[in-house]
């Protein structure tokens, strides 16, 4: 896990990897590593205390309560300004204004985007997979958030030369944005591009008046060691990418 630098004082933004400290074994070869996520059918135990080792080593920098989603591939935002509750909401996005409360995203190809004010006083996690991408979970999550964000981060996700889909996908997009055609290249078969996440994610936010984005240069299907990769393999565990303001008197 590494923290992100350049963001506010005070927000820390961050990204598990296959390896940690407190990841428990696995009978099952392919869930091998921390994994977070209980819906790839790995052992809901082991899940829950690598949840818990999670939350214990965030605690030391005054996280106090996390929020994970049941991940739909959709547009909705949750805002989570109250206390947490124990059953996770359907969605791919969070927003906070609380100290101490640190939002989850789970990936393993999709884009995680964290976004934050200039004061650091309000933050965003989302999932951003083509589906939510296309449909509008970086216009949503703005519009959710009380004030304008003026940072990105984002996570490690497929890379451009490793993501490969078909020509409805691209006019999903470019239908949108037709600026956009930039962001595909020409696949080996007819009809197939070369998406560029990455490139989509920084026009919206972009256009949204987010001016300083940072991250957007790894790759979760190349860098085997380090990532989770769905396209890689399909039964596989899912990094968590994590944004929390922490409190003043920590």
């Amino acid at each position: 896990m590494q923290f992100v630098f350049g963001v506010p004082k005070g927000v820390y933004v961050g990204q598990t990897r296959i390896v940690h400290e407190a990841s428990i074994t696995t009978q099952h070869p392919s869930l091998h590593g921390f994994n977070l996520a209980l819906h790839v059918g790995d052992d809901p135990l082991r899940v829950q205390q690598h949840r818990i080792a999670l939350l214990n080593q965030l605690h030391g920098f005054g996280v106090n309560q996390m929020t994970w989603l049941n991940q739909t591939h959709s547009v909705l935002c949750h805002r989570v300004d109250a206390q947490a509750t124990l059953c996770a909401q359907e969605g791919d996005a969070l927003v906070t204004s609380s100290q101490g409360h640190a939002l989850m995203i789970m990936t393993a190809d999709c884009l995680p985007v964290v976004l934050g004010n200039q004061g650091g006083s309000e933050v965003a996690n989302l999932h951003a997979g083509w589906k939510g991408l296309a449909n509008g979970i970086i216009e949503n999550t703005i519009a959710t958030m009380y004030t304008q964000p003026t940072w990105a981060w984002l996570g490690a996700a497929i890379s451009q030369p490793c993501f490969e889909v078909g020509a409805e996908v691209k006019a999903a997009f470019c239908n949108k944005y037709p600026t956009l055609d930039k962001a595909f290249v020409a696949g080996k078969q007819a009809d197939k591009f070369y998406a560029d996440l990455y490139a989509i994610a920084r026009y919206i936010l972009q256009q949204y008046g987010v001016t300083q984005i940072f991250g957007g240069d790894q790759c979760t299907y190349a860098q085997n060691e380090d990532y989770f990769s769905y396209r890689r393999e399909a039964k596989t565990g899912r990094m968590a990418s994590f944004v929390f303001i922490q409190p003043q008197d920590h």
